[in-house]
């Protein structure tokens, strides 16, 4: 049975990728800061199958332990926003560059390398700049590596549309941010049946694929589509980039100070004045063989929650 390992495997797109190794007959390393919190991933396949390991990639030990003996890597880790030693050199380019050059070390030639679209070394966004970092150092140690960019990524757990179905349920005003920028929503699952088959194709190797699903919405029609799939009501207020960034300055305190979650930051500011969609030459999903999922399949399975009623909303309009 051949062994991959997923370094970030017990995250947002991790778990759907773990499961689906499983299926395919994989033996899984779910390398993770924490091992104890992916526990529940080893019944994601037969007994022994799938197993966590303790693994940071800012440590040049576990990273190496994590990948020896292992057939194929996948570097799902990112973040976005830093906190304390979890920066986003430290993680997103140092950490890509410490992966690659050790599968380079341990002739591992299959790695994925998720990355996202907007990534660029010369970006002045500290996010798109260590992502165009990472990338880089990713084909300069294994030339066969597959990179994987992203569009926004949706699913259940997501903390772009839950973010806004729920603020939805409290505030009778939305403040929106980036108004005209046009995104491109790709379902959590399709990414991570894109990062398995990177891994098991050959044709993929050494390429570059932007991920995105088959609707480009504006940063208005996402909240316009919260407030349908909700069945809200809020009055939506455009909110100028100078006022933007005065209130993620506000919003990055609590992060700076004390290192909790901030609402908003600069960054993701500044992220929010450029659009984010598959570009026309770049391979896409349709080149894995991948029919990317609608939104209006997937979003009612889950924001059905943040409807007046839940799951009784049907029943009580009736």
């Amino acid at each position: 049975m051949p062994i991959v390992t997923v370094f970030g495997g017990s995250g947002f797109i991790g778990r759907y990728a773990v499961r689906k190794l499983a299926k395919r007959g994989w033996r899984v390393r779910v390398a993770v800061r924490r091992q104890n919190e992916a526990l529940f991933l080893r019944t994601a396949g037969d007994v022994g199958q799938v197993e966590p390991i303790q693994a940071n990639i800012r440590d040049e030990a576990s990273t190496e332990r994590a990948i020896v003996g292992s057939d194929a890597v996948i570097n799902l880790v990112g973040i976005l926003f830093p906190t304390g030693k979890q920066t986003f050199d430290a993680v997103q380019a140092d950490g890509a560059e410490r992966i690659a050059r050790l599968c380079a070390k341990h002739g591992v030639t299959r790695l994925v390398q998720i990355s996202a679209i907007g990534a660029d070394a010369e970006s002045e966004i500290a996010y798109q700049r260590t992502k165009g970092e990472a990338e880089q150092a990713v084909l300069k140690h294994v030339p066969s590596a597959a990179i994987l960019r992203p569009s926004l990524v949706f699913g259940p757990e997501d903390q772009f549309f839950n973010r806004f179905a729920g603020l939805a349920r409290m505030m009778p005003v939305l403040p929106l941010i980036g108004g005209e920028t046009r995104f491109q929503p790709v379902y959590v699952g399709d990414v991570a049946e894109a990062a398995v088959r990177a891994v098991e194709s050959s044709a993929a190797r050494g390429q570059v694929f932007e991920l995105g699903g088959p609707e480009t919405l504006s940063m208005r029609d996402v909240f316009e589509r919260v407030l349908s799939e909700t069945r809200r009501k809020a009055f939506i207020l455009p909110v100028p980039d100078w006022a933007a960034r005065m209130q993620a300055w506000v919003f990055e305190l609590p992060n700076r100070l004390l290192g909790l979650p901030p609402m908003l930051t600069r960054d993701q500011v500044a992220m929010l004045a450029e659009d984010n969609v598959v570009s026309e030459s770049a391979k896409s999903l349709e080149d894995l063989d991948i029919q990317p999922s609608t939104l209006g399949a997937i979003l009612p399975t889950y924001l059905y929650k943040y409807r007046p009623y839940g799951q009784y909303a049907r029943t009580k309009s009736t």
